[in-house]
Order: C-alpha cells, then structure tokens, then sequence
C-alpha cells in the first residue's frame, strides 16, 4: 500500500510539473531573436532590397511576444544586438517593423529604454 501511494504522488508531481513548465519558461531568448532576424543583418547594414525572410522573422518574432516580460526582453535582445553589429544603419534599423508592416512600440537602437516597453 505505501508503494502504491508513493507512485499515486510520483505520478502527481509529474503532471504539477508538467502542466506549470509552460508558465514558468523565461521571456524569448536572445538566440531566438538574433535567428529570427538574421536574415536582416545585410540590408541593416547596406541597405538596399529588403529580404522577404527578414520580415517574416521580425513577424513571427513580434506574434511570439505576447507578455511584457516577452516584450522587454526582445527589446533588451534587440537593443543588444544593435549595438555589436558594425556598420548597422540605425535609421533602417528604426525603420525595419513599418517596412515589414509590423507594429512595435519602440525604436530599433542602443540608446531605447526597454523597461518602458509594454
């Protein structure tokens, strides 16, 4: 009998564990970020056509951030990122999420401050 309680509250903590696993997951990573939008480096930088695969990671990327926490961590990746890409065009970096049809609250640029993002 006591084996069998022990497996009935093995088995329970199993499924708390599982079902509170998707709510204890961090903000979107910085890989998750920098791989979405990998495909924008270049235009970025140079300028020029706007790659389809660019915008379509910057959409996917803004659909994935639907909490706060989601929201400033994109931006704090973002802002990160802005500032170790050499020679990245910070006016087409502000510009990107209107070219790509995307809403966002914030600029595209080192100096943003994340925290006021919602």
């Amino acid at each position: 009998m006591a084996s069998s309680m022990g497996l009935k509250l093995t088995y329970a903590m199993l499924i708390a564990m599982v079902v509170s696993a998707p709510l204890a997951e961090a903000a979107i990573s910085c890989g998750q970020v920098s791989s979405s939008l990998a495909q924008c480096i270049g235009y970025l930088q140079k300028g020029g056509a706007l790659p389809a695969a660019c915008c379509s990671g910057l959409k996917a990327l803004n659909s994935a951030s639907k909490t706060t926490p989601d929201r400033q961590g994109v931006c704090n990746c973002l802002k990160s990122l802005a500032g170790k890409i050499s020679g990245l065009n910070y006016g087409l970096a502000a510009g990107l999420p209107s070219k790509c049809g995307v809403s966002i609250s914030y600029k595209i640029s080192p100096s943003t401050d994340c925290k006021s993002v919602k």
